[in-house]
């Protein structure tokens, strides 16, 4: 009876532990706005954009995190590591590093349209 009482606890310090750690993603439509290396420890991934209708081209962990931020067309490439922990850390690292032409344009004291030509 008394493990029982302790997983509601255990289910609240997790949820509170993930607010904590939540990221905002920046998504054009159903990809990313651009291609990004996530690094973390060994582990490295490429989250590359991609055309509306291509899914989700990714390997285990890279694919799940993925999916899990909302992106329904985008390639990433898992190079470096095998473990999966580090792989879902440099996923997560990637997309937490994307920013929007307006955010870039704005970093640079410039107007989107001289940042995007």
């Amino acid at each position: 009876m008394g493990k029982s009482i302790e997983i509601p606890e255990a289910i609240r310090k997790g949820v509170e532990d993930a607010k904590k750690n939540l990221v905002s993603v920046e998504i054009v439509g159903t990809t990313v706005p651009h291609s990004i290396d996530g690094i973390f420890g060994t582990g490295r991934v490429l989250i590359m954009p991609a055309t509306e209708g291509t899914g989700v081209i990714a390997g285990g962990p890279a694919r799940a995190v993925l999916e899990l931020a909302g992106l329904k067309d985008v390639r990433a490439k898992s190079l470096g590591s095998n473990n999966p922990s580090n792989m879902v850390k440099a996923t997560i690292n990637g997309l937490a590093n994307l920013r929007t032409a307006e955010q870039i344009a704005q970093l640079r004291g410039k107007s989107v349209e001289e940042i995007l030509g």
